[in-house]
């Protein structure tokens, strides 16, 4: 009976994406009433491989390429080829539970690589210990912030936020129990979106980007005003663009639109003569992209104060477990999380555990190690909603932006107190490192969360299990660094990428010996915060335009438009048929497009190097990235549309 409630029910309900009505609830695809399997040792292992996998490709990918991927939608499909190909039936729960372990790879990494390899950067060593602990604390960190706010994010804000990432794998992992249309449509649309990727990614056959530089008129706007517009033309952010919508699309371009269109090109007219030479993307990362920062930083303090009322529930809640007062009603399988005893009682433990490892591993000195303790802990818990929500908007985390902010301020509070030159430098990254991995595990933990709210997982196993992953990924980014370093090297020729290190090994050095930070540009990021909450536009979405490239913002907005163009009937039903075949469209665009990322990032990396560099560089090039783009745009529109009612 229970099998024969799956199989009917292989596929999302009709109001998953929508915020519900007075008195309607949500029922997940399995029952709360249901038993499924879902912790099982085929689920663990599989979980365990996969987080070793991709934590290990993530790492190597990211720090010798310089590309990070998000490892969920690899994993969902894996896992479930791999129920398919062994003919498993009902693996629904399972999946979710694979998924949720090995996705611990790809938030593991980008924690670690975007803090810790600047340690080499600067000539600091770094031992093996110093980035497994400050990987596995940082993660066990973000798991147990993030907890306390799961019912809040994934169930009472239910059809308020997009979760753009969490669709696109909670789509993949339904198909697998899907025989019909839906099924076909997803694979079809990954097919074609990792295709489209993967030709531009590996052969460059047209660019990824295009730009008004490809005109005469827009080379002479970008040159003379400092005005350029972009778009990036992958398939994965149109089908990302689609799925957030138009409402938040337009409010994290209108953040875009405000630097490039009217701060870019202020400071080149009105700046000085060494402001006026730079280009328009020179100055927007040197003196625009700060004012993101700074909004992000108080979009987050705004949060905490908007959201006081529920942390004060969560620490009441707690207060009340310790006393015994434990709630001994029927609580559904679908809402039973960890116990608030069990998080804090092992929070306890990892801010001891760390508190140790920072006096006798990093600082060897207990004032120091107490403010390293309070400063990880205070801008963890301040920023994990900060995370969440971002991942929530847009399905892009901010963290190197808000491991920035805490790098300056984590170097003037240990500079204040006599700490400084290279032990400054070494304790200032390491614990940007646990705060960086506690805020890359909170945005990514709310994915794996809301994709079991929507399949009717049981979020203890989720919880429970996720530490598994964090431990597995923590061991294997810090081993593959270590080798990495050995074999490349971070410096010098032919050294690994390392993009975001260098950014935050070039900010800290001058801090650390006597520098400023550019603390106008975050004042007037803040202010500007301020001034959009007072007039009721979401800071933080609009702060992440301004902080995210240009280029890679415009696609969430034709897809937005694409949302809305699609719904324009004047029947209801319809419309929900369009946005739910045009939901499994961009999925499949944002499924196959990160596969296909990791395929053409490897084939880079083992030396497969067939990309068409001359014929790339040019203006035809650029021109047939227009026409693929306005045909993709198009195909989309017109199999969109091609929705009826009652019909997937």
């Amino acid at each position: 009976m229970e099998n024969e409630e799956l199989k009917q029910k292989a596929s999302l309900p009709d109001n998953a994406y929508r915020p519900l009505a007075e008195g309607e609830k949500y029922e997940p695809v399995q029952s709360p009433s249901s038993k499924p399997l879902e912790v099982t040792p085929y689920s663990v292992v599989m979980g365990i491989i996969m987080a070793v996998i991709f934590s290990a490709a993530a790492a190597y990918l990211g720090l010798r390429v310089g590309q990070v991927f998000e490892a969920a939608i690899p994993i969902a499909i894996i896992a479930v080829g791999v129920s398919s190909m062994g003919k498993k039936k009902n693996m629904l729960g399972q999946n979710v539970i694979i998924q949720s372990i090995g996705a611990s790879s790809g938030v593991i990494v980008a924690g670690a690589i975007f803090t810790l390899p600047a340690l080499y950067i600067l000539n600091l060593q770094a031992q093996f210990y110093q980035v497994f602990l400050a990987s596995l604390f940082g993660g066990i960190l973000g798991i147990l912030l993030l907890i306390p706010f799961r019912k809040f994010f994934v169930k009472d804000m239910h059809g308020q936020y997009p979760f753009p990432e969490a669709t696109a794998t909670t789509e993949v992992l339904v198909s697998g129990e899907s025989e019909g249309n839906q099924a076909k449509t997803l694979a079809i649309s990954g097919l074609i979106g990792g295709l489209y990727d993967f030709i531009v990614g590996t052969f460059g056959w047209w660019t990824e980007e295009i730009s008004t530089r490809i005109s005469e008129w827009g080379a002479q706007a970008a040159d003379n005003f400092k005005t350029v517009f972009k778009v990036n033309t992958g398939a994965s952010l149109l089908g990302l663009g689609f799925i957030i919508g138009l409402k938040y699309s337009a409010l994290i371009c209108a953040g875009s639109f405000v630097a490039w269109f009217v701060l870019v090109p202020l400071l080149g007219a009105v700046g000085s003569d060494d402001i006026a030479i730079l280009s328009a993307e020179k100055i927007f990362s040197s003196y625009v992209k700060p004012i993101g920062i700074g909004g992000i930083a108080m979009a987050g303090l705004i949060g905490i104060i908007k959201q006081a009322r529920i942390i004060a529930q969560s620490l009441s809640m707690a207060t009340s477990e310790l006393k015994g007062k434990k709630n001994t009603g029927n609580i559904l399988r679908t809402e039973m999380d960890i116990s608030m005893k069990t998080v804090l009682s092992i929070m306890i433990a990892t801010l001891f555990a760390l508190f140790i490892f920072f006096q006798f591993g990093v600082l060897h000195n207990w004032l120091f190690t107490i403010i390293a303790l309070v400063v990880v802990f205070v801008v963890s818990f301040l920023f994990t909603t900060v995370a969440a929500n971002a991942i929530a908007i847009v399905g892009t985390n901010p963290v190197s932006g808000m491991t920035l902010m805490t790098l300056i301020l984590t170097s003037l509070v240990l500079v204040s107190v006599g700490l400084n030159g290279t032990e400054g430098m070494t304790a200032a990254l390491i614990i940007g490192g646990v705060v960086c991995t506690a805020l890359s595990m909170a945005g990514g933990f709310v994915t794996d969360l809301k994709i079991g709210y929507w399949l009717g997982t049981s979020p203890a196993k989720q919880e429970g299990w996720k530490f598994l992953g964090t431990v597995v990924s923590a061991a294997t980014v810090a081993g593959v660094m270590i080798i990495l370093n050995k074999t490349y090297g971070f410096v010098g020729e032919n050294a690994l990428v390392a993009p975001q290190a260098n950014a935050m090994a070039e900010v800290i050095r001058p801090l650390m010996s006597g520098g400023d930070a550019p603390w106008m540009l975050y004042f007037a990021g803040a202010a500007l915060a301020l001034i959009l909450t007072m007039i009721g536009i979401p800071a933080l979405a609009f702060s992440l335009g301004m902080f995210i490239p240009l280029q890679l913002n415009t696609p969430l907005l034709v897809g937005g438009i694409i949302s809305w163009f699609v719904t324009r009937s004047k029947d209801s039903d319809t419309n929900k048929e369009r946005q739910s075949r045009g939901t499994l469209i961009a999925s499949g665009f944002i499924a196959g497009g990160a596969l296909m990322g990791v395929v053409s990032a490897i084939l880079k990396y083992i030396g497969v190097d067939v990309f068409a560099t001359e014929w790339n560089a040019t203006k035809s090039a650029e021109w047939l990235a227009v026409a693929l783009y306005v045909a993709l745009i198009v195909y989309f529109v017109v199999d969109t549309m091609k929705a009826k009612k009652n019909s997937k």
